[in-house]
């Protein structure tokens, strides 16, 4: 599910009991939804490099036991470029979650998790991360990015 010409990205979502963290996208790409926090990788950068820079800068927050918990495969109509992204959950960490000028962190119960204001494909994976399962998925979007179609897989690795 990838190519050699491809987009990388993290995300990466704070988890305690009951809760999960996510971050009001206050501008750029995703501007207004809530999400993980994470961005692409950089030259020269890690995925875990990348995964605990990120994170660091938009909630303040440093990731100390966290596990790849899905790879998803994002193809958009407007791009021809796929995007591909590594997401992690992270049960500990060094440090408050922090408004910055990118992210407005906020703690939300898991049984509450505000579908409607995210990214549409959450709806179809979080839920089964948050329950132990390891994914591979792949999401096509419409230019207007709306999601077209979805295949999700149970994955026993994650590179």
């Amino acid at each position: 599910m990838s190519s050699d010409n491809k987009t990388s990205c993290t995300l990466l979502f704070l988890v305690r009991p009951g809760e999960i963290l996510l971050a009001m996208k206050k501008r750029g790409f995703g501007k207004g939804l809530w999400n993980g926090v994470g961005g692409k990788i950089d030259t020269g950068e890690s995925i875990e490099q990348a995964m605990l820079r990120e994170c660091e800068e938009e909630i303040a927050v440093r990731p100390i036991v966290y596990h790849k918990v899905a790879i998803h495969e994002f193809l958009y109509q407007a791009s021809d470029l796929p995007v591909i992204v590594h997401a992690y959950l992270c049960t500990e960490w060094a440090g408050e979650p922090q408004e910055t000028e990118e992210m407005a962190p906020q703690w939300f119960n898991q049984s509450a998790i505000p579908f409607d204001k995210m990214w549409e494909d959450d709806q179809f994976w979080l839920p089964q991360v948050l329950d132990g399962q390891k994914l591979r998925a792949k999401f096509i979007f419409s230019a207007q990015e709306k999601l077209l179609e979805k295949t999700i897989i149970n994955a026993r690795e994650l590179e």
